[in-house]
C-alpha cells in the first residue's frame, strides 16, 4: 500500500462503515478489523484498497498477533481509529460479571494492546494519531448503563494517560465523546424508533470530525472533542 495508511477497529455498519467510507475517500488505504472481518462495501475510488482481517479486540493474544500481521504485511498504521465496544445496556439486576467484564476488555484492554503494540513504533517514527470513539457514558453513568459506562470511563483515562505519554513523541491521541443516538438501522428499528431525523447524530459527520482531528497540526491538537445533535440536552 503506498497511500497513508488507515487502520480501523471496530468496523461493521453505522459509525465503522462511516469512518471507512470518510477516510478511503480522503486517499487513505484502508485495513478493516472487525470480530466477523467484515468487508469494505462501500464506494471504492480508484487505486484505493481495503482489506478485511478478522480480530477480537477483547482478545489481547487474537489482536496483538493481528496487528503484527498487519505492520508486516501493509507497514505502519498513520492513522489508527479505535471504535471498538459493546453495547451492553441494563441495570444491575440486567446484565452479569461476564457482560461488565466483555464490555470492559472491549473498550478498555482493547485499546491498550493497541497501544502498546503501535504505540511505540509510531512514537519512534515522530508521527501518528490515534481517534478513539467514545461517549457520553464516560463522563457519567445511568441506570441503564452499569456495564457500559465503566467499560467507556475507563478508556477516556486510558486515552488520556497515553496522550500524556505519547504526544511529546509526535503521536496524537483524540477522545470523540459521542453525546447522543448515531444513526442506524438498529437505533432506528429500537429504542429510538419513531424518532424524527434530527433526533440522530449521522454516522458521516462524526467521521468529518475524525478526519480533521487526523489531520490536526500539532501546534494545536486536541485531545478532547463532543459531538451531540443540536436538540440534545446537555
Amino acid at each position: 500500500m503506498s497511500k497513508p495508511l488507515c487502520l480501523l477497529i471496530g468496523h461493521g455498519p453505522g459509525l465503522g462503515a462511516a469512518y471507512a467510507q470518510r477516510f478511503i475517500d480522503a486517499g487513505y488505504d484502508l485495513i478493516l478489523l472487525s470480530r466477523s472481518g467484515a468487508v469494505f462495501d462501500g464506494h471504492m475510488p480508484p487505486g484505493a484498497e481495503a482489506r478485511a482481517l478478522a480480530s477480537d479486540a477483547g482478545d489481547p493474544d487474537a489482536l496483538s498477533a493481528t496487528l503484527d500481521t498487519v505492520v508486516a504485511d501493509h507497514g505502519l498504521p498513520d492513522v489508527v481509529l479505535y471504535n471498538a465496544d459493546v453495547a451492553v445496556f441494563g441495570t444491575l439486576d440486567d446484565v452479569n460479571e461476564a457482560q461488565f467484564e466483555q464490555s470492559w476488555r472491549v473498550s478498555t484492554l482493547g485499546l491498550f494492546t493497541t497501544a502498546r503494540k503501535l504505540g511505540p513504533l509510531m512514537a519512534a517514527r515522530g508521527s501518528g494519531a490515534v481517534i478513539v470513539s467514545g461517549a457520553t457514558a464516560a463522563l457519567r453513568g445511568k441506570d441503564w448503563t452499569t456495564a457500559f459506562a465503566p467499560g467507556k470511563a475507563a478508556q477516556r483515562i486510558l486515552a488520556q494517560s497515553l496522550a500524556r505519554q505519547l504526544a511529546p513523541k509526535g503521536v496524537h491521541i483524540a477522545y470523540i465523546v459521542i453525546d447522543g443516538v448515531i444513526d442506524t438501522a438498529d437505533t432506528r428499528s429500537g429504542f429510538a424508533k419513531g424518532k424524527p431525523d434530527d433526533f440522530f447524530i449521522q454516522p458521516a459527520r462524526i467521521a468529518d470530525t475524525a478526519l480533521m482531528l487526523a489531520r490536526q497540526d500539532r501546534s494545536a491538537w486536541s485531545f478532547e472533542i463532543d459531538l451531540r445533535p443540536f436538540g440534545e440536552i446537555w
